[in-house]
């Protein structure tokens, strides 16, 4: 009986436990969740209906228009190529180098290897405010102001040191034994890094991407810091456009914020699946 009723006991708390968890993850779901559903029904609504108090979830009636007026108010149509050729040139640039780089700091043994990588582990801990000033100057000593040559040819240079970290610790979970049967063959380096590790790769190298789409995406720092003129915005500039000084268009603004939004939430459900594998597949070995 005594057993009987510390099993009904572990049960009970077992079940309490779970569904504090589930409480949990639902508000904090909830916190997440919220704004983006305040973003779309504001898109649909009027623009007399979005701050009423109380607030009224569903748009009465629903202003589909304010997507047409608010993509052709601007030139969203340009904004949308200049944002796809920085988010294209720096995927290409991130998953090339990155990927190399890290294959050079997991797989090849050289001098001051591990000290170098803990150099530049270390610089994540730099705010970005600190090189702020510093790399607009240099990019506007070269002239290159202006231009999407400071948003692009970074990528170009490693694509980010949490990038190399993703992928070093990756690299460092498959076994040593298929380079060596490749030195046997007679291969190089670089052939195993394309013919083995990059095959390997694939769920981490599209880990990598994501962050890199979305990161390029999203990106409205550097376009406000190095972008100047108005036919080089991207679209997390062109969304600026629909604020002014004293009034802001909150209809239109919102509108063409959901359809911004639109393009990262279509590429994220199509490679979650692979996402959460890399992020599980992904190692903390070092």
């Amino acid at each position: 009986m005594g057993a009987l009723r510390r099993r009904g006991a572990y049960v009970r708390q077992s079940k309490l436990t779970l569904t504090a968890g589930y409480t949990a993850l639902l508000l904090i779901s909830a916190m997440f969740i919220i704004p983006f559903v305040w973003l779309l029904r504001s898109s649909l609504m009027d623009l007399s209906q979005i701050f009423t108090m109380p607030p009224e979830w569903i748009p009465k009636p629903f202003h589909w228009d304010n997507f047409h007026r608010a993509l052709t108010t601007l030139p969203f149509g340009t904004f949308f190529t200049n944002t796809l050729i920085i988010v294209v040139s720096v995927l290409v640039g991130t998953v090339v180098t990155s990927s190399i780089a890290a294959f050079g700091f997991s797989r090849i043994q050289w001098k001051g290897r591990d000290a170098i990588f803990g150099i530049l582990m270390s610089s994540m801990m730099l705010p970005a405010a600190v090189t702020l000033i510093p790399s607009f100057l240099g990019w506007k000593m070269l002239g290159f102001y202006d231009t999407y040559y400071p948003l692009i040819v970074p990528a170009y240079f490693g694509g980010g040191i949490f990038n190399i970290f993703l992928l070093r610790q990756f690299y460092l979970t498959i076994p040593r034994d298929f380079d060596e049967a490749a030195f046997v063959d007679g291969a190089t380096y670089f052939q195993i890094y394309m013919r083995i590790i990059m095959p390997l790769s694939r769920s981490v190298l599209i880990v990598v991407s994501l962050f890199s789409f979305l990161g390029s995406w999203n990106d409205f720092m550097g376009p406000l810091i190095y972008v100047k003129s108005d036919s080089l915005f991207t679209l997390a500039l062109g969304l600026q456009m629909f604020q002014g000084t004293y009034t802001a268009q909150w209809d239109l603004l919102m509108a063409a914020s959901a359809a911004v939004v639109l393009p990262c939430v279509i590429v994220f459900l199509i490679g979650q699946r692979y996402f959460l594998e890399g992020i599980t597949l992904t190692g903390l070995k070092g």
